[in-house]
């Protein structure tokens, strides 16, 4: 392992009113962005000289649920005595495409923020899609490049952040990762360093003026809607969630199942191990005329990707495939009659 010597810290390129450089990390459970967050305080703080904090927030620990991983850095003669939550960012890292339309994404983002987004759209159409009214967006196909690498997204765009912060070097976040995936994983930081690398370098990136193309997001604490006053009599509950409604798209690390009827026996031990209720059944006539329950597709909405169906299926009815690979019409019917239709 090689060392990177520690040096007096250089001036960061931008800092808030309370003399803070602040990063605001966006992602779902399963993505990394709670280590991504660790590992780059540690390069700062440890590595580079500055003063730091860095902390996450999330509800239950699974896959899918929201994460929010928050990162300051300040220079070593200021004291860091803030510990809320990023809302006017330096600098806005999305993990993933799925999630960038949810409502407040770009909250307190202003001309002078950084914005990057993991996509494989170019800067103009990504401007678009999340209607950024100004300031400099960098997009990076994270995803591919950890599909490659076998890796995730978080150290993808760890390289990123480490090319466009114009402070944070990429000697002082390898020296982390190193350190912090070679205590349990040792086998994993090639691989890990080799997408750290590649997000370093691919990537597209634009600055763009407030030219009243869309309009800017100021940050927001919305109150309480219910209260003491207002709340309904007897604890009522007067919009009940439903599950019909859950998309769990957002999940999926790359890959989907994909359900090849031919070889499928309405055997389903898939359903058995499915944690979502992803498989749609109805009632069809047997090749003998009885009347039985048979396997008709994957609903995707509620695949989060966990792949154990794939495993546990007997017959090779259901595969593992690169879900950006797979021709959009196959993911909306849920199956295939032939797995030559996917090749």
């Amino acid at each position: 392992m090689t060392h990177y010597v520690k040096s007096a810290a250089a001036p960061l390129p931008a800092v808030n009113k309370q003399g803070f450089y602040e990063i605001r990390m966006a992602s779902v459970g399963g993505f990394g962005a709670n280590v991504a967050g660790k590992i780059l305080g540690e390069a700062g703080v440890l590595k580079l000289g500055y003063n730091g904090s860095n902390f996450s927030s999330y509800g239950s620990e699974k896959k899918g649920s929201p994460v929010a991983a928050f990162v300051r850095f300040c220079d070593s003669s200021v004291n860091v005595r803030v510990n809320s939550p990023v809302t006017e960012p330096n600098l806005l890292v999305i993990f993933l495409e799925s999630i960038a339309r949810t409502p407040g994404m770009l909250s307190g983002v202003g001309p002078e923020t950084t914005v990057i987004l993991n996509t494989p759209m170019d800067p103009d159409a990504a401007r678009d899609f999340l209607g950024l009214s100004a300031g400099t967006l960098v997009t990076v196909d994270a995803m591919k490049i950890a599909i490659e690498e076998k890796t995730r997204v978080n150290t993808a765009l760890l390289g990123t952040i480490s090319a466009v912060s114009g402070f944070i070097t990429p000697e002082s976040v390898k020296e982390i990762i190193e350190e912090t995936f070679g205590k349990k994983y040792v086998a994993t930081v090639p691989a890990n360093l080799k997408t750290f690398e590649r997000g370093a370098k691919e990537f597209k990136q634009k600055k763009f003026a407030p030219d009243g193309k869309y309009k800017p997001l100021p940050f927001n604490r919305a109150g309480q809607k219910l209260g003491y006053l207002n709340q309904p009599i007897g604890g009522v509950i007067p919009a009940a969630g439903n599950s019909m409604f859950k998309d769990l798209t957002s999940c999926r690390a790359g890959y989907i199942p994909v359900l090849n009827l031919a070889k499928c026996t309405s055997c389903g031990e898939c359903d058995i191990t499915c944690p979502d209720y992803c498989f749609e059944w109805e009632n069809a006539l047997s090749k003998k005329g009885k009347q039985e329950q048979t396997l008709r597709r994957i609903h995707y909405q509620y695949c989060k990707g966990c792949l154990r169906c794939v495993i546990i299926c007997k017959f090779d009815a259901l595969t593992t495939h690169v879900e950006s690979a797979i021709d959009k019409s196959v993911i909306e019917k849920g199956y295939v009659s032939d797995i030559k239709e996917i090749k």
